[in-house]
């Protein structure tokens, strides 16, 4: 039961935070207090079990998902933290309120990575960050880079990439772009959150060399960048520890060795033992509920919890509180130029869609297409993001059939009208009524899709110039993807291939959209349009991006952060991922049920170790269908003088690109490094080390592209030195469109080096020990 509630009311005599300093403002706390500080407001504080909060902080800005403690008495305000990444995510509308309070719903995360473009996420995040603060939200809980180790990851959309090179600049960049109007991020979820299948209970279970390559990679560029003012670690366990309870991660790793000097909270409800929590130096324990203050008392009275870490976690929630907008006065307007940002999201979805496909160049769509057949649901209800915490409160959505209409193209009316009213009668059918805590934030289902006869179709070949077919996956948290979700359905691949036929036999070009938050198998129908366009889930623009793209006023210039294997069970890491496995999301909170020891659900061992996507695809020379870092655009590109130097510290790598093809456009560079004795080492065969993207070039334009990559971050982790070690030798630089596409080499030699670390987060046990029990 909570004790100590907080008295009201100031002195003179009594220390105010920003008047005094924050040792005096300490000082002056008591006990209670400083509890109270540590854990969030949102939960119910006279409970003893965890309940779904998010959204319980009406009082401040509805939505919201939590907030922190107010102490009046010493001029401490409460603090707002809300959702993101692909926009600010509170209530749109508020009771005895005329008002809206709608955000912008901007691309999803790995749209934007699939730009390649850090400024252009910059202007995005700083677009974003104006909202959180005209909104008054003083953190948005943003962004999530975890990696995309496998495609059936349901929060993938949320992330940024297989490679955590991609990850760390383009987090970096959002980061920036938010925190420079005086808010908050919190990069999330540190570490190791590469599946939804019982996500609050399973233990991943990876090698040191992994986790400092691949999964830490990303957070320590994010961190030492970008300086995030928080940072949100992940619900699992990391070799037998629950990753919030985790000193050797949160302290030893991120303080110690990376510098950070932040804020770090818990995931809502993560972790297990508060006392352990506070101890491992996770500052802020969200969104907080009576058991875990109770726990707190008790372990600081009974001398197993130091007042030094209390204190020393409630500092950095003062150094926190004292940044944001609320503490230093910021009158929000509620009124942020949401038309402004709407433009901003069109014209930034458009440079991370990928054209997959272009055959007989389809695209653009020639100047007689005029009326377009539009087939597949999708086409006619547009999905604008995912779901769950990372979903956005948007005013609308535009459509594909809403975006071609306003680019000035006509849908065939017959189609539309059989499509619309089949979604409407679909939407109105009965669900069952799921009244679980979590059942509003899992993925929707979505209707099944119709299908032609051969006559039907020829009917609508008859009278059109061009045909559309879209493809929609919903995804989002608390579960993951299934290969069905993955997969065409029966229908589905039938349409296709029967629209395809049939259009292509008279002469008039079929187009698939994919409408998706994550990879999707490809292989099998890829040969039968004339065209593909990955548009991911673009945000509340997302239609009309798409058609800025099919009429040829947008080059699209996107290319793939991820690989697009041929079949699902293709990765590495597929051996070790929970493919279609149930899970009952209503035990999510349930800390304390009995483990059951099932692999890839209660453990999940990361026998993958470093070959991650490409690292596995292209070393082991497993055959893909649209390979990482791919994508065409409506010109060509030429590379041409390649050079590399050393200034004693970075290899600086240059290359003239030249636009030879007849219409302007951008293209993304990218620089590979291949390590010496590779096989022996035991080394991918090549690994992305930096990456840019040019200037608009107009056709026969060209830009002199440079690149660097610091000596040292040649290096690969040597688990039994515990050192960072760079292998002397030849090394070759790799310059290419994509991983698969490497238009020039330059070979160079490299001196050896090597740098020390602490021996941290090692497994209890060998995974190939584990691995063979």
């Amino acid at each position: 039961m909570l004790t100590g509630i907080m008295a009201t009311g100031c002195s003179d005599k009594i220390p105010q935070l920003g008047k005094n300093s924050i040792d005096e403002v300490i000082n002056a706390m008591t006990l209670e207090e400083k509890v109270h500080l540590m854990i969030g407001t949102g939960g119910d504080l006279d409970s003893e079990i965890p309940s779904a909060v998010v959204g319980k902080t009406e009082n401040i800005v509805p939505g919201a998902a939590g907030t922190t403690s107010a102490i009046p008495r010493l001029g401490i305000p409460s603090i707002v933290l809300a959702d993101g990444p692909a926009g600010l995510r509170i209530d749109p509308t508020r009771e005895y309120d005329t008002s809206t309070y709608y955000a912008t719903h901007f691309p999803i995360g790995t749209l934007l990575a699939s730009t390649w473009n850090v400024d252009l996420v910059e202007r995005i995040g700083n677009a974003i960050g104006n909202e959180v603060l005209e909104y008054g939200v003083d953190v948005l809980l943003a962004p999530g880079m975890n990696i995309q180790r496998h495609p059936l990851n349901g929060r993938n959309f949320e992330y940024y990439s297989e490679d955590p090179l991609v990850s760390g600049k383009i987090a970096a960049a959002y980061v920036r772009g938010i925190q420079k109007n005086d808010v908050g991020t919190s990069v999330k979820h540190f570490v190791a959150n590469n599946q939804e299948t019982n996500r609050t209970a399973v233990d991943a279970i990876i090698s040191q060399r992994a986790l400092r390559e691949i999964y830490l990679k990303g957070f320590e560029i994010a961190v030492k960048e970008a300086k995030p003012w928080t940072l949100m670690t992940s619900y699992n366990l990391v070799n037998g520890t629950y990753a919030p309870e985790n000193k050797e991660l949160v302290t030893n790793v991120l303080r110690d060795e990376w510098g950070y000097d932040g804020t770090v909270m818990t995931d809502w409800y993560g972790g297990k033992s508060a006392p352990a929590i506070v101890s491992a130096g996770n500052d802020m324990i969200q969104p907080g509920y009576g058991k875990q203050y109770d726990d707190i008392i008790e372990a600081v009275s009974n001398g197993t919890l130091p007042m030094e870490d209390i204190d020393r976690n409630v500092r950095r929630i003062l150094e926190l509180i004292v940044k944001t907008p609320r503490f230093n006065g910021y009158k929000y307007s509620s009124n942020p130029d949401l038309k402004a940002h709407a433009e901003i999201t069109r014209q930034s979805a458009t440079e991370g869609m990928i054209l997959l496909k272009n055959d007989n160049n389809a695209l653009p769509f020639d100047k007689n297409v005029k009326n377009i057949a539009l087939f597949g649901v999708t086409s006619y209800d547009f999905i604008p993001g995912g779901t769950g915490s990372g979903n956005v409160n948007g005013s609308y959505t535009v459509s594909l059939l809403d975006g071609l209409e306003n680019a000035g193209y006509k849908s065939d009316s017959a189609l539309k009208e059989t499509y619309e009213k089949y979604i409407a009668e679909e939407k109105a059918r009965p669900v069952p009524n799921d009244t679980s805590a979590f059942a509003k934030w899992l993925p929707p289902t979505r209707p099944e899709e119709l299908n032609f006869d051969a006559e039907q179709i020829k009917a609508f070949a008859s009278v059109n110039d061009a045909a559309i077919i879209t493809i929609g996956r919903y995804s989002g948290e608390f579960v993951d993807r299934t290969t069905d979700n993955f997969n065409l359905s029966p229908k589905m691949s039938a349409l296709i291939a029967n629209v395809s036929k049939i259009f292509r036999k008279n002469g008039k070009p079929v187009v698939v959209i994919l409408n998706v938050g994550g990879a999707m198998e490809t292989a099998s129908w890829k040969m039968k349009p004339d065209a593909i366009l990955l548009a991911w889930q673009g945000g509340q623009e997302g239609g009309n991006s798409v058609a800025d793209i099919l009429s040829g006023k947008v080059n699209p210039s996107g290319k793939l952060t991820m690989t697009f294997p041929l079949k699902v069970t293709d990765p590495y890491s597929s051996i070790d991922f929970p493919i279609d496995v149930a899970v009952d999301v209503a035990n999510f909170l349930d800390f304390d049920r009995k483990r059951e020891n099932v692999r890839n659900v209660d453990y999940t061992l990361y026998e993958d170790d470093i070959y991650v996507g490409y690292r596995y695809f292209d070393t082991f020379e497993v055959p893909v269908s649209y390979p990482f870092g791919y994508g065409l655009s409506y010109t060509t590109f030429r590379y041409t003088n390649g050079s590399i130097d050393f200034d004693g510290k970075n290899y600086i790598v240059k290359v003239d690109v030249s636009n030879s093809g007849k219409v302007a456009g951008k293209e993304v560079v990218q620089l590979y490094v291949a390590s010496p004795d590779a096989k022996k080492l035991n080394q991918p065969k090549k690994v992305l080390k930096a990456f840019a993207k040019t200037k608009h070039l107009n056709p026969g334009e060209s830009e002199t592209v440079t690149m660097k990559v610091a000596a040292e971050d040649l290096a690969f982790f040597d688990e039994e030195s515990s050192a960072w070690v760079v292998s002397p030798g030849e090394y070759g630089f790799e310059i290419g469109a994509s991983s698969q596409d490497i238009r020039a080499t330059l070979k160079t030699d490299v001196k050896g080096s090597e740098r020390k670390v602490n021996d941290l987060l090692r497994p209890k046990q060998s995974i190939n020990i584990l691995r063979n029990k």
